[in-house]
């Protein structure tokens, strides 16, 4: 048993593997494929196998920058998509506001609606004025 875990190692060593945009490649495939069964569609089975041959492409790629840029362009949009969401259902950003400490960067929530106030970084403890 460990000698085809080892040659499952070697194989995929350099190569770029799984990751958020190869998962939902193939969680796709398998949709499309269920359709295709339902439907009896022969354009959804192509469908499918285009997305299969993709997702295996990518886990199986040498070329690691370029598929690490794929799935940044992936991510983003699905931020985008689903941080609309998010934050409509939360209703944070009404009740917060968020600033940066000028001397380290540190992210700070401090409650909207208080006028100027000073803020405390608990990371850097540095005090600023912020109008909230």
């Amino acid at each position: 048993m460990n000698q085809w875990r080892d040659k499952l190692i070697r194989f995929m060593t350099g190569r770029y593997g799984v990751d958020d945009l190869g998962k939902a490649t193939l969680i796709g495939a398998i949709v499309l494929l269920v359709l295709a069964m339902l439907f009896r569609s022969s354009l959804l089975n192509f469908l499918a196998l285009a997305l299969i041959v993709y997702g295996y492409f990518r886990i199986l790629s040498r070329n690691i920058s370029a598929r690490y840029g794929e799935n940044q362009k992936y991510l983003q949009l699905k931020s985008r998509i689903m941080g609309g969401f998010r934050g409509q259902s939360m209703g944070a950003d009404r009740t917060v506001r968020i600033f940066r400490c000028p001397t380290c960067g540190q992210k700070v929530r401090v409650p909207r609606g208080k006028g100027k106030i000073s803020i405390h970084c608990p990371k850097c403890n540095t005090d600023f004025i912020k109008r909230t």
